[in-house]
Order: structure tokens, then sequence, then C-alpha cells
């Protein structure tokens, strides 16, 4: 991988900076060579490869949690079997089609971003980064920055500390750094956590260890669902892979969107179901009610997807087991409960969530001024008000992330080049007059986002400066809508 600032590139100012070469700063660069080619454009990327989440995060069993046919780009067609995908598949897409649009030249890696400064005078953004290497800063000069950093720490994961934890023997793993050396074979695993990742370690822990079982405060809405999508096999034997793509794209952003409105509208009925759909897969006398029971709606916080039904395959077989309640204390042997019950452990996974970082990190200062990123109003979900020249992805929590990340860079690719033909050189979103009613902008209930809710941008209650959460109606708003907003000032 090439550590160095492209030679080729760092004479002038880009025309775009984008920050990240994850799935998200890798479809922005495609974006804009299928969109934009005359433009100059590169990638800093804080660590040593591409990737991002799908590069970074090493435990067994890492794949995606949507399906892949609305978690890829628009642009390049998800061809594998697999709906829902490994990590190494995802990370094989992305290099496809980092290679089919040169994009994997114009990375420069292990280039930390740490402050952007913008002035009005030149209309450019200075952005200071730190080389991991050397510890060296660099600067670049841009005339628009594009925020691909993601929304957690790639640094610090959240980690809980337990009471007497130094007591325990065994080895203490966050799942966020996978140590590559760490020996589960024969061992008792406890895997503390409910969300995503503690829902993917377990089924993929039982081959090799004695037994696993998931120590949960709170029960998570878990859906079994078919790891390979029949109809899109079907289609993609008998019509050519683009339409082929496109129908079954279609059909699940539907599906997507259905059962989300479906769990807000009649939270009883979706829970039955839910429920219903668990107990399908587990013995009959399974206490469903104490481990598969959250005490919130469907879809407050994110459902958990698992493919095959390969999570309760293993606990009817007895490979794994789930403990709920509250822990007490760690012993030498294992987890105390407050219950009373004992979890013996030869090794705990503590997957207890993302801690989020909004916006990179990055110290934004504006003709000087530094900006809050968290006293600012979110424009279409992309940019911030009163600062020029910047955009970011944020995807969508309720549905495939990558769904909204393309829209947004579509519309960049629209407003740049609208600015082009107007002679314009700034674009600045303008704060509405008088008092607005905001809300966070990731207005959601999982913990990792409650425990951040100060940190985040603010959105309102109605375009353009909500953040909307609905790919069907944001397709009319990005694709088919007017790229000059009222709130848009340029110059």
């Amino acid at each position: 991988m090439p550590n160095k600032i492209n030679p080729a590139f760092s004479a002038k100012p880009l025309d775009v900076l984008i920050i990240g070469a994850g799935i998200s700063g890798i479809g922005c660069a495609c974006y804009l060579q299928r969109e934009l080619p005359g433009k100059s454009w590169e990638i800093l990327e804080a660590r040593a490869t591409f990737g991002g989440t799908w590069d970074l995060f090493k435990y067994p069993g890492i794949r995606s949690d949507s399906d892949l046919y609305t978690f890829s780009y628009d642009f390049k067609p998800w061809t594998s079997p697999n709906a829902i995908a490994s990590a190494d598949e995802i990370m094989s897409y992305l290099e496809e089609a980092a290679e089919e649009y040169d994009v994997l030249e114009r990375i420069s890696y292990n280039r930390k971003v740490v402050s952007a400064s913008w002035d009005s005078d030149d209309a450019l953004w200075t952005v200071t980064m730190e080389n991991s290497e050397t510890g060296e800063r660099e600067t670049r000069k841009c005339r628009w920055l594009f925020g691909a950093t993601g929304y957690y720490d790639y640094d610090e994961g959240f980690r809980p500390v337990f009471e007497s934890e130094e007591t325990f023997k065994g080895p203490k793993i966050h799942p966020q750094f996978w140590p590559e050396d760490f020996d589960y074979s024969g061992k008792r695993v406890a895997v503390i956590g409910s969300g995503a990742t503690a829902v993917t370690l377990v089924p993929s822990m039982t081959d090799e260890a004695a037994h696993v079982v998931q120590v949960q405060r709170t029960p998570t809405y878990i859906m079994p669902r078919p790891k390979q999508d029949k109809l899109a096999l079907w289609l993609n034997k008998w019509l050519p892979t683009k339409l082929a793509y496109g129908l079954t794209r279609w059909k699940n952003t539907r599906l997507q969107r259905w059962f989300y409105l479906y769990c807000q509208k009649f939270p009883d009925r979706a829970r039955r179901l839910i429920r219903k759909a668990n107990r399908r897969h587990l013995p009959a006398d399974y206490p469903v009610h104490v481990h598969f029971k959250p005490p919130y709606n469907p879809w407050d916080q994110r459902l958990c997807a698992v493919p095959d039904a390969d999570f309760f395959r293993d606990i009817s077989a007895g490979r794994a087991s789930i403990v709920t309640g509250h822990i007490e204390k760690f012993t030498p042997t294992g987890i105390q409960m407050k219950s009373g019950e004992h979890v013996d452990a030869d090794a705990i996974i503590i997957a207890t969530g993302l801690k989020l970082k909004m916006m990179g990190g990055i110290d934004f200062e504006v003709d000087g001024k530094p900006v809050d990123v968290s006293e600012h109003l979110v424009f279409k979900g992309l940019m911030l008000d009163g600062v020029p020249n910047y955009s970011f992805a944020i995807g969508y929590t309720n549905s495939s992330w990558t769904l909204k990340v393309g829209l947004v860079c579509g519309y960049l690719c629209k407003l740049l080049a609208e600015m082009d033909r107007q002679g314009k050189k700034i674009c600045i979103p303008k704060r509405p007059e008088g008092e607005i009613v905001t809300r966070p902008l990731m207005d959601f209930g999982a913990g990792y986002v409650q425990r951040a809710v100060i940190s985040m941008p603010k959105q309102g209650e109605a375009y353009p400066w909500e953040m909307s959460s609905d790919y069907t109606s944001d397709i009319a708003l990005f694709k088919r809508g007017k790229v000059i907003d009222p709130a848009l000032e340029f110059s």
C-alpha cells in the first residue's frame, strides 16, 4: 500500500478530498469517477489499508446483517449467491469496485486527519493530517471536503468496567480488537452483549469451543432470514445480471421499509410475529419469554438478523445457551450473576458495543472560528448549516447503510456540477431564522447512540433539515428533486 501523498495530486488544491477509505469513501470516489471524471480528488485513510469496518473487525463470523443486494452500490451488482455476506466477500466486492474505477492508486494511507480549516477568501479547506508511521504532520488543500469517516471510534470501543475483573484468570477480549493468536478451541466461552456482534459471535464459535454462552442484560429482537435469496438466484438464472440485481434490490428495499413501518404501526403484532419465528427454531419448552422478550417495541432499536437461523440452531443443539440478567462481578472462573447463577468460562468476550465518534473527531474551523458540530443543523442529512463546501455520509439506521450513502454521493456530484455551471465556488446551508425544534441526528434507541447524543449534530422536524429514513421518498428528493434549494447560499 502507498504511504506517501500521491505526487500527481499534491501540487495544487484538489477539487474534492475524501476522508476515509471504507465503503462510503470508496463509493464517493466511484461516483466522482462516473459522474465528474474531470474532477481531481484523493482519499486520505488513517489506517494502512482500505475497507473500513470490513477490514478492521477480525472476530469469527464477521458478516453483514443487511442483505448485500441493498448494501452494495447501485452501480455495481452484487453477484455472490449469498445475500448475507462475510467480511471477506464484502472486501472482495469493494476491491473490485475500487479497481474498476481506478480508486486504489488515489488513496493515501496512514494519514489520520486531525483538523480542517476553511478560508472564505481563498474558498479552500486546509486539511491537517498526521502520518501514523513518522508522527509528522502534513497538509492538503481542497475546494470541497467529504467526510466518509463512519460514526464510531476506530481506536476505542465501548468497554464498561465490571467489578473484580482483575480476578478472572482467562483472557478478556473486545471484538473490535480481536487477537490473531486467540485459540478458543475446547474452551468455555462467555459472550457479554446482545447486539449484532454477540449474535454473530455465538454461532461462529461453537464449532471449536466446548460451549458458548451469551450473557445479556436485556434481550434483543432477533429474526432468522435465509443466507441466500432464492428469488434473486432464480432471477439471475434467467435475466441479465443488471436487471436481476435491480429487481432484487427494488424488492428488498420495499420489504425493509414495509417491515419497519409494520413494526412502528403494529408493534404488538410485530412482537408476536418475531416471537413466533423464534419459537419455530427452538425446543418446545424453551423459555422464549425470558431470553427473547425485549422491554421495547420492534425497531425502537435495530433488529438482529441471523442467517439460516444459525443462532437458534446452536441453542437447540446445546452447543450454545443464553443467560439473561445483571452481572454482579467477575470471578476467577467466570461471571457471577446477581440472580445467584454462576457462568463458568475460560474466556470472556466483552461485546458491549461501539463508541460513537461523529465526523471522525476532526477539529473543524471556519474563518478562524471553531465549529462545534453539536450546535449545527444538518441539511438533507449531508451538510452542516454555516459550514461551507463540506458534506458527509451517514447511512440509514433502519435499513441498509449504503442506500443513503449512494443518494448522498449522487447528490454531491449534481451539486458540484451545478456550481461549475453557475461559476460558484462556495455553497453554505443557511439555518432558518427563529426557533426550530431539534432532535439528535441519529434519533435511535441503541445504547451506543444514546451515550453520544450530546455530541451529535441536530436535525429539525421538516424538510430540508430533517434526517429522512425513507429510501423511497429520498429517491424523489435526491435523484429527481431540484439540486438548488432555497436553504443553500452560493457565492
